[in-house]
């Protein structure tokens, strides 16, 4: 397809440069033709005037006496040995031919019907015709110019004719095949340059399409090479760029197909097992509530795995609707601490909750913003060292916002996993502790509803400090109810 589309282009390209060098060429030989043609009809105009002044200087009345004396010709024969292609014809007013140095022999000019015998404009001294051939007496075309020759009484006694053949044919040859030579160097030049110039920019392109069709069996893991920094080597870094974050993604799906086998296996195994158990009389009587409330609490797990991922689908798909009204959320926090409160006290954390009023009103989804804080809540109690400190603090921010921050002193999140804690299925247990329970999809959920607030949600977690995820609300107003946007 590339060879394809290369070839048409540079045929386009060699055809357009053909065609601008024969336009220039033609323009150049116009042109070198004019000036010469200009320049000869000059030349002739001079030397007729010489010829004719040189007779006129004698008032002579018998033009054909004089010429026969022998004078005249002394005067034409320098001027014709100093240029070959020059020819001089002397008639009297009739047209007889008086001197001649054509070689072909004229005896008679018919001066009533030779256009150069014509007066040019009133009062002209000379007159000169276009190119001819004397109305046939010559063989080849010439540049003709008349001048009449004059007694002191304005009597026209004769006329002397000056004449250049077309010798600027062979110059014109000689300036085509130059022109034509350096066409064709340029043309080689410029088809070299085309193709070296399309070839780094197809060479890209080729590796790009070769790359696509392996991304579409799955291997995400080839790469363009990209020189330079021109629009070809941006594109290059843009395909690397999607291509690693098709490989980023490929990974984290995964790892997330992988985590939701294990986190669907494991209590279904669990519950499977004991419900055997009870059933097949292994497991005592007096140990079925205890059993029981286990199995209740996988059952449980597993219901907030499939709310999760029920979540995603409805988030990705815009199913979700948002309900935004005023809504105390410090109370919201303070209920959703109180219902973590056997596992604070199983971790023996020190709470601290600091709410900057005893009412914050924020104008946002209620449940959204709940679950967002439950899931904030939740990570920092899991990955808490016990004895830690959990705090959570309200506080108002610029522009009418309402700063929500949960901390915790479990382990830091790495620096490199700091711009992916976000993404959806990523999870960072390996360094926050020894809990893998969960799917990476909790803070993935958390952002996507921060984001369709129109807010911002970050985190901040350094060695010496913690961690502290902190989120954004709009600041509402509790003596007014507002519709939904």
């Amino acid at each position: 397809m590339f060879k394809s589309a290369f070839s048409k282009y540079l045929t386009a390209f060699i055809i357009i440069i053909l065609l601008s060098f024969l336009m220039l060429s033609g323009i150049i030989t116009s042109m070198i033709r004019t000036y010469i043609s200009e320049e000869k009809e000059q030349a002739l105009v001079k030397t007729s005037t010489v010829i004719s002044d040189s007779i006129e200087k004698f008032d002579v009345e018998d033009l054909e006496k004089h010429v026969s004396s022998g004078i005249v010709l002394m005067t034409v024969t320098p001027l014709v040995k100093n240029d070959e292609s020059l020819d001089i014809i002397i008639t009297d007013t009739n047209g007889k031919v008086l001197l001649s140095t054509l070689d072909a022999e004229i005896d008679l000019i018919d001066v009533e019907k030779k256009d150069y015998f014509l007066k040019v404009e009133s009062g002209a001294d000379y007159y000169y015709s276009h190119r001819g051939n004397l109305g046939g007496l010559l063989d080849n075309a010439a540049i003709v110019c008349a001048r009449e020759i004059m007694t002191d009484g304005n009597k026209i006694i004769g006329y002397v004719l000056t004449l250049e053949s077309q010798t600027n044919e062979p110059l014109l040859s000689i300036t085509n095949r130059a022109v034509l030579t350096g066409s064709a160097l340029v043309m080689l030049a410029a088809v070299i340059a085309v193709y070296f110039i399309t070839e780094r920019i197809i060479h890209p392109l080729k590796n790009m399409t070769v790359a696509s069709k392996k991304f579409a069996k799955g291997d995400f893991s080839i790469r363009v090479n990209v020189t330079g920094e021109d629009e070809v080597a941006e594109l290059g870094n843009a395909f690397n760029s999607m291509a690693e974050s098709l490989e980023k993604l490929d990974k984290m799906r995964s790892s997330f197909l992988a985590s939701v086998s294990h986190d669907l296996r494991t209590p279904m195994t669990t519950i499977s097992g004991f419900i055997e158990g009870i059933n097949s009389g292994a497991i005592p009587p007096e140990k079925h509530e205890y059993y029981l409330g286990v199995i209740s609490a996988e059952v449980h797990r597993l219901s907030r795995l499939v709310s999760q991922l029920l979540d995603v689908s409805r988030l990705e798909s815009g199913d979700r609707k948002f309900n935004f009204t005023d809504f105390d959320v410090a109370e919201v926090a303070r209920i959703i601490l109180i219902s973590f409160e056997q596992k604070i006290d199983d971790k023996k954390l020190d709470v601290e909750f600091f709410a900057e009023n005893d009412e914050m009103y924020a104008y946002a989804d209620k449940d959204a913003i709940h679950q967002v804080l439950y899931n904030l809540c939740h990570n920092a109690i899991k990955f808490s060292h016990d004895g830690g400190m959990l705090r959570i603090r309200l506080v108002r921010s610029e522009n009418k916002k309402i700063k929500i921050s949960v901390f915790d002193e479990g382990e830091i999140i790495p620096q490199e996993d700091g711009a992916m804690v976000f993404d959806r299925f990523y999870k960072s247990d390996k360094s926050r502790g020894l809990d893998k329970t969960g799917v990476g999809l909790g803070l993935y959920i958390s952002k996507t509803i921060i984001d369709a607030h129109e807010e911002h949600i970050s985190v901040e977690s350094r060695e010496g400090f913690g961690t502290e995820f902190s989120f954004t609300l709009k600041e509402g107003e509790p003596t007014k109810r507002r519709e939904q946007p």
